[in-house]
């Protein structure tokens, strides 16, 4: 039976699109075409693709001593057939079958995302051997190694810089844009990638125990302890189905009448109740991907609903991710924004390109592309000449690297910008500060409103956690109406300070974007990934906002709560439609025919109440 088992799992969605072909062939036969005979063999085909799994699920819930809602309708279905009504036999098995299909279809994927951190593990290392570079494997790399990490190489363990200097994107660990300058004494982490320089870094840690590891392992054990939320059909089969049986059983020996307890039977399977959850959670899934809101499956929505706590990433989750130029102050009037530009052309540094962007905006062509050769100086920026002018462009390090003295206008400006939380880029021609930018990472629209409407709909405890320093975070976070934030977090504190929440009674949301967000994603009740973001962080999430849209986090959640009150309605709709055929058949008000028509329109009103989902507007 495990074979045959295993073989209807293969081969469930072909079975399932065959059973459904076959079911509408059948109902057009017999209601348009008049042929009886055709219908009834569709019927029984439908029936039987479609029945033999509910029926070996049932027998292996008997095993467990379990007495499932498969049982029920396994044996509604056998009876249904007894008596020829085939039609209602191909609908209730194809509903049924159906309805698991849409419950578990979304779940498929969920693994994948482990996969695909693996794959972004580093494979080798350049370990130094008495003097010498030696590839190795990096299982071969054990705690105390000295290895050597070149431009473009990602750092293959944890472990402190002992010699060098380096620009370093920490992107995968701290899920922050900007290069970190790395020199000796500094922690480097395993995954991060140096843009600039070179470094030897002794290892510490190496392995499942480095942060990358830690992020990995976080998502797996997130992952495994997201077993499935027992549905609501199943608890109520724990009792229903016993009952119905009992009630039927009881019918036969007291009235010996076999066709009034199958009837019995046809009419307690609660066919609208098969569907009603899964059609409520299509309705709400299909309403927010109009949105631009994907939601991945019913236990999502139940879990949506309940979220009382928001946790959620900075850079590229509540801003856009992209440094754009905010303030500038130029103290010669020339063209010096304009060599800026063409020189920062020559880097990849995330602040580089948002300057190169800023001049092309504004239209001016002062000069042409001079293509002047840059010297990247690690830790503080790039070194050019131009018309015999020694030309300066980066951090604040310029200033001491060079010894200038700010005038004190000069002065007042850059502690504005760095007040302001902005990131500063100076330019210097021959020891004279020409040119001061200061650079942000704007804020999304709608953050803080949509922060103040889940504030008001019942979600009162919100922080912002980031890896970025407390400066620029309190700055974000006064600018969209937060009091509480986290800065300079790594992945596992994260997820950390999410799991204390959860172990004090709260049902916490959490929205991110990047790979070091996943852990926290993978483990929230409920995790939110932006669309612009990661493969993995996607993947892992509960909800993907496909559009990066941040208001659709309170409409998700609006979603999932109308969901939720239009499933109980379908829920109600169905079991008061059992109870009333039931004292319909029991006062001999209602036959076979008449209880399977009730039983149609049941369906059809479970169907039409969950479509008013898809007119919700927010």
């Amino acid at each position: 039976m495990a074979k045959i088992q295993r073989w209807f799992t293969q081969h469930g969605n072909p079975m399932l699109v065959v059973a459904g072909t076959l079911t509408v062939i059948g109902w057009l036969m017999q209601h348009l075409a008049d042929q009886g005979l055709i219908a009834n063999g569709a019927y029984g085909i439908a029936t039987l693709v479609a029945g033999l799994p509910i029926i070996f699920k049932a027998i292996s819930a008997l095993r467990a001593r379990v007495m499932s809602i498969e049982l029920l309708v396994s044996i509604a279905v056998v009876g249904a057939v007894a008596i020829l009504e085939f039609e209602e036999a191909a609908m209730v098995t194809f509903l049924f079958a159906f309805g698991n299909f849409l419950e578990q279809r979304t779940l498929q994927k969920t693994h994948q995302a482990i996969q695909n951190l693996t794959e972004m593990q580093p494979t080798t290392a350049t370990m130094v051997v008495d003097g010498q570079y030696q590839e190795v494997e990096i299982d071969e790399v054990d705690e105390g190694a000295v290895l050597v990490v070149r431009v473009g190489d990602q750092v293959p363990v944890d472990g402190e810089i002992i010699s060098g200097s380096a620009e370093v994107d920490e992107a995968l660990i701290t899920g922050e844009s900007k290069l970190v300058d790395k020199t000796t004494g500094d922690q480097a982490y395993m995954g991060s990638i140096v843009e600039n320089g070179q470094i030897l870094v002794q290892a510490q840690k190496v392995g499942e125990d480095t942060t990358f590891g830690k992020i990995i392992e976080l998502v797996e054990e997130a992952q495994d302890n997201q077993a499935p939320m027992s549905k609501f059909i199943d608890r109520f089969a724990k009792y229903y189905t016993p009952f119905v049986l009992v009630v039927a059983i009881l019918i036969l020996l007291f009235t010996k009448n076999l066709r009034l307890a199958i009837t019995i039977l046809v009419l307690a399977c609660p066919g609208a109740l098969v569907i009603g959850a899964p059609v409520s959670n299509v309705a709400g899934i299909g309403r927010g991907a109009k949105a631009g809101i994907l939601i991945k499956g019913g236990d999502v929505i139940d879990q949506l609903a309940q979220v009382d706590t928001i946790l959620f990433d900075k850079t590229g989750t509540v801003t856009e991710g992209r440094p754009t130029v905010k303030s500038i102050k130029e103290y010669q009037e020339d063209h010096w924004l304009a060599l800026a530009a063409d020189l920062e052309k020559q880097t990849n540094h995330p602040l580089a390109r948002s300057i190169v962007e800023y001049y092309e905006k504004r239209g001016q062509k002062t000069t042409a592309d001079l293509n002047l050769p840059i010297t990247t100086i690690k830790g503080i920026g790039i070194k050019s000449e131009y018309q015999g002018q020694t030309i300066w462009i980066g951090s604040r390090r310029v200033l001491t690297e060079n010894q200038i003295e700010l005038t004190t206008q000069q002065a007042r400006d850059l502690q504005v910008i760095e007040s302001d939380g902005q990131s500063v880029v100076l330019m210097t021609v021959d020891q004279k500060l020409v040119l001061m930018m200061g650079l942000v990472d704007q804020v999304r629209k709608g953050v803080k409103e949509t922060f103040e409407k889940l504030k008001q709909s019942g979600i009162d405890k919100q922080w912002m956690l980031t890896g970025d320093n407390s400066v620029i975070a309190e700055k974000i976070a006064k600018t969209i109406g937060i009091n509480q934030v986290e800065a300079q977090m790594l992945p596992e504190e994260k997820a950390l300070f999410l799991e204390q929440l959860q172990n004090d009674g709260r049902h916490v949301l959490f929205v991110g974007d990047g790979i070091n967000d996943s852990p926290s994603i993978a483990k929230a009740n409920v995790g939110i990934a932006m669309g612009n973001g990661t493969d993995v962080a996607i993947e892992t999430s509960d909800v993907v906002l496909i559009d990066s849209d941040f208001s659709n986090i309170q409409n998700a959640r609006r979603v999932a709560k109308a969901t939720m009150r239009n499933t109980m309605q379908n829920v109600g709709i169905a079991i008061g439609t059992v109870a009333l055929l039931l004292i319909g058949v029991a006062y001999g008000w209602v036959n076979m025919a008449s209880g399977m028509l009730f039983h149609e329109i049941s369906i059809l009103v479970v169907i039409f109440n969950a479509m008013q989902l898809l007119r919700m507007k927010f």
